[in-house]
């Protein structure tokens, strides 16, 4: 480092103790290239300090006494009215200061860099991450008794299952008709709720009555059926179920086999009331093709005007071959009773 050129020629009166017993000195300080130099009174120097090693013993009190880094032994002081002097040599000292490296900034820096990325980690990455692998190691049966305990939560709303006799036939033929592709997939026909049809962790898929009450042909009900199957496909209903329930309810699957019951409360309270998920026309006439359903009944029954399901009506895939029946006319009409009256 370099004095400050204004520096240069500055002199003060001090006085200067080589050491605790020896006797103290009057001196002429002035300032250097990089140094305090201190001088007796015909100007012969007697030492040099390095600026940047420089501590003061007494910070804000006068008068100010200085000494070397690491010898509290040697000693300068400066009285009070040489104002200039122990100002420039603050200056210098802080000037110093701020150009020396701060180990400790750093490691806070770091410190809380490493903070960040952890929480940032655990907030981010660690639920999906835990979420992910449950669902990977989760077997079909423990899917199906979470489905199972979910569907009881949300029979104070929907209601038992309908189980007139003969309905449950056709519905076992039906369900057997348009099979997942990946798990059984039973279904189950209910008096009420907000939706039509909700998928459940297992496969098994909740079908709202009106779906076979209120439709003159089962190509309405099997275009549900084939649009849950599609939905369940692209996102797994235990994965849904866990993101909505959150990291805890996740852990405690992991570790006791059962989310929690207040945590099936709640997703079963959301499952009744938020819409489906939105599919692609392309992919919707795909799913009709491999299970072999008209499309058309379906898209009119989602909107009658067939305005927003054109694409359906247009290129459904069996508008001039006839698939392969979904029921007999017996068992649709039996499906269509199997809640009674």
């Amino acid at each position: 480092m370099t004095a400050l050129d204004e520096y240069v020629r500055l002199e003060a009166s001090g006085l200067w103790r080589v050491a605790p017993d020896a006797q103290r000195t009057e001196v002429v300080v002035s300032i250097g290239d990089a140094t305090l130099i201190i001088s007796d009174l015909r100007d012969r120097p007697l030492t040099h300090w390095s600026i940047p090693a420089i501590t003061r013993a007494n910070p804000g009190h006068r008068p100010a006494i200085y000494h070397p880094d690491g010898d509290p032994g040697e000693t300068l002081e400066l009285a009070a009215s040489e104002t200039a002097m122990i100002d420039a040599i603050e200056k210098l000292r802080a000037a110093v200061e701020r150009r020396r490296p701060h180990p400790g900034r750093l490691r806070l820096v770091v410190l809380l860099a490493s903070l960040l990325t952890v929480a940032g980690l655990a907030i981010f990455w660690l639920p999906g991450a835990v979420r992910s692998h449950a669902v990977s190691v989760v077997p079909d049966v423990k899917r199906a008794e979470i489905g199972h305990t979910l569907l009881l939560h949300m029979l104070p709303v929907t209601g038992p299952p309908c189980r007139a006799a003969g309905g449950t036939a056709a519905l076992a033929k039906l369900a057997a008709r348009l099979p997942s592709d990946k798990r059984a997939g039973s279904l189950v026909v209910v008096r009420n709720g907000g939706t039509d049809a909700i998928t459940l962790p297992g496969g098994t898929i909740v079908l709202n009555r009106s779906l076979v009450e209120d439709h003159e042909e089962p190509d309405v009900v099997a275009g549900y059926i084939i649009a849950e199957r599609l939905r369940a496909r692209d996102h797994d209903p235990l994965d849904l179920l866990l993101g909505h329930a959150g990291l805890i309810a996740t852990f405690r699957l992991m570790t006791t086999g059962h989310p929690g019951d207040a945590a099936l409360t709640r997703y079963a309270e959301h499952l009744l009331t938020a819409p489906p998920a939105p599919l692609d026309d392309e992919v919707l006439l795909d799913g009709f093709r491999a299970w072999s359903v008209r499309s058309t009944p379906y898209a009119y029954a989602r909107d009658i005007s067939g305005e927003t399901v054109l694409p359906l009506i247009e290129a459904d895939p069996f508008e001039a071959a006839s698939p392969e029946p979904i029921l007999s006319d017996g068992d649709w009409l039996r499906l269509q009773g199997i809640c009674g009256s």
